[in-house]
């Protein structure tokens, strides 16, 4: 029996026999070359795995025996990652490399000075979003998929958040160890059985952050709020995201 260096995703993993959908079961069966007996990795990204052992191998309704669900070792992350509407596929870029992280979540911000997408539906960016973060999932092997919310006009989405944030800022930090990496003591991050403030990594369009929107960041009362200097080059949007999140994970 080989296993398929992939893992496959399943939305609902259960003890049993499971199918798999189309995709999944073209990609095993065609792609990968999987028969009978062979063992996949299976995903829900939602903390959850399994080993499941191929039953029949139908390119279009593979099914699976799955004897044991196993829980991921580690919680669902704590950081964010707020950004601003870019123009073009910025924004698709941005989830193609964030959701290879240990990010929960990746937020679109209508700002001041963001810029929509150029002659396109965000309904339709939002889903292509949510695809690239689908197959981010299981090639990076990670427990949790990155959700993609938004978007959202800025303000409102301060005025109901809660939790931390940090803002790219001159006058920041060189590097925050805030203990968000897959590693961290989760005994530190749940005191009293209370969870943790989820964290935000606000980056704004090309441009930045208008004054109004530096100063209700940086006044934020429902949560504290750090500073993280990205260096003494400008930065395109997309390229400061990355960068942010190397510094913080």
């Amino acid at each position: 029996m080989k296993t398929p260096d992939s893992r496959f995703y399943c939305p609902l993993i259960t003890e049993g026999t499971i199918v798999l959908d189309e995709n999944e079961s073209s990609h095993a069966v065609r792609v990968c070359r999987a028969a009978n007996g062979d063992i996949l990795q299976l995903c829900d990204g939602l903390g959850h795995y399994a080993d499941a052992t191929i039953t029949k191998a139908d390119s279009k309704a593979c099914e699976v025996q799955v004897d044991k669900v196993e829980d991921a070792p580690f919680k669902r992350p704590r950081l964010n990652l707020g950004i601003a509407c870019l123009k073009d596929d910025a924004l698709e870029e941005v989830v193609f490399h964030v959701a290879q992280t240990e990010t929960d979540s990746i937020v679109f911000l209508r700002t001041d000075y963001s810029q929509e997408p150029k002659n396109s539906d965000l309904h339709k960016l939002v889903r292509r979003s949510e695809l690239k973060s689908l197959v981010s999932l299981k090639q990076s092997k990670k427990a949790w998929m990155t959700r993609i919310e938004g978007p959202i006009e800025f303000s409102k989405w301060l005025k109901d958040y809660q939790g931390d944030l940090i803002l790219c800022d001159i006058d920041g930090e060189r590097k925050l160890d805030l203990g968000l990496g897959e590693n961290a003591d989760s005994s530190e991050n749940t005191a009293n059985n209370v969870p943790a403030k989820p964290v935000t990594l606000l980056v704004g369009p090309e441009g930045g952050f208008s004054p109004r929107e530096i100063e209700a960041i940086k006044t934020f009362q429902n949560g504290k709020v750090y500073l993280l200097n990205l260096g003494n080059t400008r930065l395109r949007a997309r390229t400061a995201a990355v960068i942010a999140l190397g510094k913080v994970l």
